[in-house]
Protein backbone atom coordinates (compact mmCIF):
# COMPACT_ATOMS: atom_id res chain seq x y z
CA UNK A 1 0.00 0.00 0.00
CA UNK A 2 1.35 3.38 -1.29
CA UNK A 3 2.37 5.35 2.16
CA UNK A 4 -0.53 8.11 1.19
CA UNK A 5 -3.40 5.54 0.63
CA UNK A 6 -2.31 4.33 4.39
CA UNK A 7 -3.00 7.83 5.35
CA UNK A 8 -6.50 7.88 3.45
CA UNK A 9 -7.27 4.76 5.36
CA UNK A 10 -6.79 6.28 8.71
CA UNK A 11 -8.77 9.50 7.72
CA UNK A 12 -11.73 7.40 6.28
CA UNK A 13 -11.47 4.95 10.25
CA UNK A 14 -11.18 7.93 12.15
CA UNK A 15 -14.33 9.29 10.16
CA UNK A 16 -15.97 5.74 10.79
CA UNK A 17 -15.35 6.33 14.34
CA UNK A 18 -16.70 9.85 14.63
CA UNK A 19 -20.04 8.59 12.81
CA UNK A 20 -20.63 6.26 15.67
CA UNK A 21 -21.52 9.84 17.81
CA UNK A 22 -24.44 9.87 19.51
CA UNK A 23 -25.84 12.57 21.51
CA UNK A 24 -26.76 13.04 24.85
CA UNK A 25 -27.85 15.25 27.47
CA UNK A 26 -25.63 15.91 30.60
CA UNK A 27 -27.68 17.57 33.53
CA UNK A 28 -24.65 18.09 35.40
CA UNK A 29 -23.36 20.37 32.83
CA UNK A 30 -27.04 21.35 31.49
CA UNK A 31 -25.95 20.86 28.02
CA UNK A 32 -25.63 18.70 24.81
CA UNK A 33 -22.67 16.28 24.53
CA UNK A 34 -21.73 13.47 22.57
CA UNK A 35 -20.38 9.82 22.79
CA UNK A 36 -18.96 7.64 20.77
CA UNK A 37 -18.16 3.70 20.35
CA UNK A 38 -14.83 4.25 18.18
CA UNK A 39 -13.20 1.01 16.87
CA UNK A 40 -9.64 2.96 15.71
CA UNK A 41 -8.82 5.80 17.71
CA UNK A 42 -9.47 7.53 21.07
CA UNK A 43 -12.58 10.19 20.07
CA UNK A 44 -12.59 12.01 22.97
CA UNK A 45 -9.38 12.34 23.34
CA UNK A 46 -9.06 13.76 20.06
CA UNK A 47 -11.84 16.03 21.05
CA UNK A 48 -10.08 17.09 23.13
CA UNK A 49 -6.28 17.89 22.38
CA UNK A 50 -7.34 18.90 19.05
CA UNK A 51 -10.23 21.35 19.92
CA UNK A 52 -12.38 19.65 17.75
CA UNK A 53 -15.84 20.51 16.15
CA UNK A 54 -18.31 17.93 16.98
CA UNK A 55 -21.20 19.06 14.70
CA UNK A 56 -20.76 17.22 11.11
CA UNK A 57 -17.04 16.34 11.12
CA UNK A 58 -16.05 14.87 7.96
CA UNK A 59 -13.48 13.50 5.91
CA UNK A 60 -11.87 16.15 4.87
CA UNK A 61 -11.56 16.63 8.78
CA UNK A 62 -10.37 13.86 9.53
CA UNK A 63 -7.53 14.17 6.82
CA UNK A 64 -6.54 16.64 9.06
CA UNK A 65 -6.17 15.55 12.15
CA UNK A 66 -4.57 12.76 10.81
CA UNK A 67 -1.60 14.65 9.12
CA UNK A 68 -1.56 16.50 12.28
CA UNK A 69 -0.55 13.89 13.94
CA UNK A 70 2.30 13.18 12.26
CA UNK A 71 4.05 16.35 11.97
CA UNK A 72 1.66 18.27 9.24
CA UNK A 73 0.23 21.43 9.45
CA UNK A 74 -2.08 20.34 7.01
CA UNK A 75 -3.41 17.50 4.76
CA UNK A 76 -2.25 19.23 1.50
CA UNK A 77 1.21 19.75 3.18
CA UNK A 78 1.22 16.02 3.20
CA UNK A 79 0.16 15.26 0.10
CA UNK A 80 3.30 17.64 -1.26
CA UNK A 81 5.78 15.91 1.13
CA UNK A 82 9.07 14.08 -0.32
CA UNK A 83 9.14 10.41 -0.56
CA UNK A 84 11.27 9.77 2.69
CA UNK A 85 9.05 12.57 4.43
CA UNK A 86 6.04 10.37 3.99
CA UNK A 87 8.03 6.85 5.03
CA UNK A 88 8.91 9.13 8.21
CA UNK A 89 5.17 9.92 8.64
CA UNK A 90 4.62 6.83 8.88
CA UNK A 91 6.87 5.69 10.90
CA UNK A 92 5.83 8.31 13.72
CA UNK A 93 2.45 7.17 13.36
CA UNK A 94 3.25 3.85 13.48
CA UNK A 95 5.66 4.39 16.81
CA UNK A 96 3.17 7.10 18.22
CA UNK A 97 3.97 5.23 21.35
CA UNK A 98 7.43 6.23 21.43
CA UNK A 99 7.75 9.75 20.60
CA UNK A 100 5.98 12.77 20.77
CA UNK A 101 5.27 15.36 17.80
CA UNK A 102 6.82 18.03 20.17
CA UNK A 103 9.87 15.57 21.38
CA UNK A 104 10.86 15.03 18.07
CA UNK A 105 10.43 18.13 16.91
CA UNK A 106 12.68 19.49 20.24
CA UNK A 107 15.48 16.70 19.57
CA UNK A 108 15.58 17.14 15.81
CA UNK A 109 16.55 21.21 16.82
CA UNK A 110 19.21 19.89 19.43
CA UNK A 111 20.81 17.35 16.63
CA UNK A 112 20.74 20.43 13.96
CA UNK A 113 22.11 22.93 16.67
CA UNK A 114 24.65 21.06 18.33
CA UNK A 115 26.22 20.10 14.96
CA UNK A 116 25.72 23.41 13.20
CA UNK A 117 23.77 21.03 10.48
CA UNK A 118 20.04 21.20 8.72
CA UNK A 119 18.70 17.67 8.51
CA UNK A 120 16.87 17.15 4.84
CA UNK A 121 14.11 14.44 5.03
CA UNK A 122 16.22 11.79 4.54
CA UNK A 123 18.94 12.16 7.47
CA UNK A 124 15.58 12.95 9.77
CA UNK A 125 14.39 9.41 8.55
CA UNK A 126 17.07 7.76 8.68
CA UNK A 127 17.65 9.20 12.58
CA UNK A 128 14.18 7.48 12.94
CA UNK A 129 14.54 4.55 12.03
CA UNK A 130 18.03 3.80 13.92
CA UNK A 131 17.06 5.55 17.01
CA UNK A 132 13.36 4.96 17.52
CA UNK A 133 11.01 2.85 15.13
CA UNK A 134 14.30 0.01 15.45
CA UNK A 135 15.04 -0.20 18.66
CA UNK A 136 12.36 -1.39 21.80
CA UNK A 137 12.45 0.47 25.09
CA UNK A 138 11.37 4.09 24.21
CA UNK A 139 8.30 5.14 26.07
CA UNK A 140 6.58 8.62 25.83
CA UNK A 141 4.88 10.51 27.99
CA UNK A 142 2.28 11.62 25.12
CA UNK A 143 -0.72 9.89 24.16
CA UNK A 144 -0.97 7.44 21.71
CA UNK A 145 -4.52 7.98 20.03
CA UNK A 146 -5.04 4.81 18.54
CA UNK A 147 -6.91 1.88 19.43
CA UNK A 148 -6.25 -0.90 16.91
CA UNK A 149 -4.56 -3.69 19.03
CA UNK A 150 -1.44 -5.40 17.38
CA UNK A 151 -1.76 -8.83 16.50
CA UNK A 152 -1.50 -10.95 19.46
CA UNK A 153 1.95 -13.17 18.97
CA UNK A 154 2.26 -16.67 18.40
CA UNK A 155 3.87 -18.78 21.52
CA UNK A 156 7.07 -19.23 19.48
CA UNK A 157 7.28 -15.63 19.30
CA UNK A 158 6.69 -15.01 22.25
CA UNK A 159 9.03 -17.50 23.73
CA UNK A 160 11.72 -15.29 21.11
CA UNK A 161 10.50 -12.08 23.00
CA UNK A 162 10.79 -13.57 26.10
CA UNK A 163 14.27 -14.49 25.54
CA UNK A 164 15.03 -11.17 23.88
CA UNK A 165 13.79 -9.32 27.15
CA UNK A 166 16.32 -11.93 29.00
CA UNK A 167 19.23 -11.46 27.37
CA UNK A 168 18.76 -6.76 27.18
CA UNK A 169 21.96 -5.73 29.17
CA UNK A 170 22.76 -2.37 30.33
CA UNK A 171 26.33 -0.56 30.12
CA UNK A 172 27.19 0.57 33.85
CA UNK A 173 30.90 1.50 33.44
CA UNK A 174 32.88 3.95 31.19
CA UNK A 175 34.78 3.41 29.32
CA UNK A 176 33.55 0.87 27.04
CA UNK A 177 35.98 -2.63 27.07
CA UNK A 178 36.56 -6.26 25.71
CA UNK A 179 34.11 -7.21 23.27
CA UNK A 180 31.47 -3.98 23.93
CA UNK A 181 34.55 -1.70 22.84
CA UNK A 182 34.95 -4.10 19.78
CA UNK A 183 31.33 -4.04 18.40
CA UNK A 184 30.98 -0.67 19.53
CA UNK A 185 34.12 0.57 17.49
CA UNK A 186 33.44 -1.77 14.77
CA UNK A 187 29.48 -0.40 14.37
CA UNK A 188 31.35 3.46 14.36
CA UNK A 189 33.55 2.74 11.63
CA UNK A 190 30.99 0.68 9.37
CA UNK A 191 28.46 3.62 9.59
CA UNK A 192 31.40 5.51 9.06
CA UNK A 193 32.10 4.47 5.89
CA UNK A 194 28.15 4.13 4.34
CA UNK A 195 28.20 7.76 5.58
CA UNK A 196 31.33 9.06 3.59
CA UNK A 197 30.23 7.20 0.55
CA UNK A 198 26.64 8.32 0.61
CA UNK A 199 28.12 12.59 0.90
CA UNK A 200 30.37 11.90 -1.89
CA UNK A 201 32.98 13.69 -0.23
CA UNK A 202 35.91 14.99 -3.18
CA UNK A 203 38.82 13.63 -0.60
CA UNK A 204 37.41 10.71 1.69
CA UNK A 205 40.85 9.68 1.95
CA UNK A 206 41.74 13.10 3.80
CA UNK A 207 38.44 12.62 5.75
CA UNK A 208 39.21 9.16 7.00
CA UNK A 209 42.82 10.16 8.59
CA UNK A 210 40.82 12.97 10.78
CA UNK A 211 38.63 9.91 11.82
CA UNK A 212 38.84 8.53 15.19
CA UNK A 213 36.56 6.23 16.15
CA UNK A 214 37.19 5.67 19.96
CA UNK A 215 36.58 9.63 20.85
CA UNK A 216 33.59 9.54 18.51
CA UNK A 217 31.85 7.20 21.07
CA UNK A 218 33.23 8.60 24.18
CA UNK A 219 31.18 11.66 22.89
CA UNK A 220 28.35 10.07 22.25
CA UNK A 221 28.20 7.85 24.93
CA UNK A 222 28.82 10.21 27.70
CA UNK A 223 29.19 9.11 31.96
CA UNK A 224 26.15 11.24 32.61
CA UNK A 225 24.12 8.87 30.22
CA UNK A 226 24.47 5.62 32.26
CA UNK A 227 22.97 3.22 33.03
CA UNK A 228 21.94 3.00 29.46
CA UNK A 229 20.74 -0.01 26.98
CA UNK A 230 23.28 -1.42 25.24
CA UNK A 231 21.16 -1.52 21.94
CA UNK A 232 20.11 2.17 22.77
CA UNK A 233 23.69 3.03 22.99
CA UNK A 234 24.63 1.32 19.53
CA UNK A 235 21.84 2.88 17.60
CA UNK A 236 22.66 6.51 19.30
CA UNK A 237 26.37 5.91 17.83
CA UNK A 238 25.02 5.20 14.52
CA UNK A 239 22.82 7.60 14.71
CA UNK A 240 24.51 10.77 15.23
CA UNK A 241 27.62 9.29 12.95
CA UNK A 242 26.08 11.37 10.05
CA UNK A 243 26.75 14.48 12.03
CA UNK A 244 30.31 13.61 12.60
CA UNK A 245 31.08 12.84 9.08
CA UNK A 246 29.65 15.92 8.31
CA UNK A 247 31.92 17.52 10.95
CA UNK A 248 34.90 16.45 9.76
CA UNK A 249 34.19 16.73 6.00
CA UNK A 250 33.84 20.43 6.76
CA UNK A 251 37.05 20.46 8.91
CA UNK A 252 39.05 19.56 5.66
CA UNK A 253 37.57 21.71 3.34
CA UNK A 254 38.22 24.87 5.44
CA UNK A 255 41.90 23.84 6.13
CA UNK A 256 42.48 23.38 2.67
CA UNK A 257 44.09 19.71 2.52
CA UNK A 258 46.02 18.70 -0.15
CA UNK A 259 46.40 14.87 -1.69
CA UNK A 260 49.57 14.26 -0.33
Amino acid sequence: METIEYFKLQAKNLHKDFKTQKPYFDSSLGDKLFEYSPKFFDVDALVTDFEIHENHFTLMNAQHIIAKLVGFEKWTEMLKASPPALELAKLRFDNMHKIRNEEWGYYIMDVENENNVTLDDEDKLDIFKTVFADVDGHQSDGYDYRLAKREKPSIENQKINHMEKKSTVKINTLPLAGKDHKEFIDTANRKFENTLQSIEHAHPELVRKLWNPEQYVEEVIRPDMLPIDRDYALSLVEAFLIHKVIEIANEVDEQGFKLN
